[in-house]
């Protein structure tokens, strides 16, 4: 398998990973994708955007963070 369709997979598997857990902490990113101008550039391996949320939703997964870390 070439090097970058590799990454694209790893990248697609990563992000519905993500969005699978924040959705699980009730949380949802809409711009939350893989980075698409990544695959044009230089980087090593393409990148997951995060995108923007409201501070609504920012709160909600800075508590998420919070209660995953304080469980550890």
């Amino acid at each position: 398998m070439p090097s970058h369709l590799h990454h694209h997979d790893d990248v697609q598997d990563c992000t519905e990973l993500l969005r699978s857990a924040l959705r699980d902490n009730g949380i949802t990113l809409p711009s939350l994708g893989i980075d698409l101008p990544g695959f044009a550039g230089s980087y090593a391996v393409p990148l997951v955007a995060l995108g923007n949320c409201n501070t609504a939703t920012a709160r909600k997964l800075a508590e998420a963070l919070r209660k995953a870390a304080a469980a550890r």
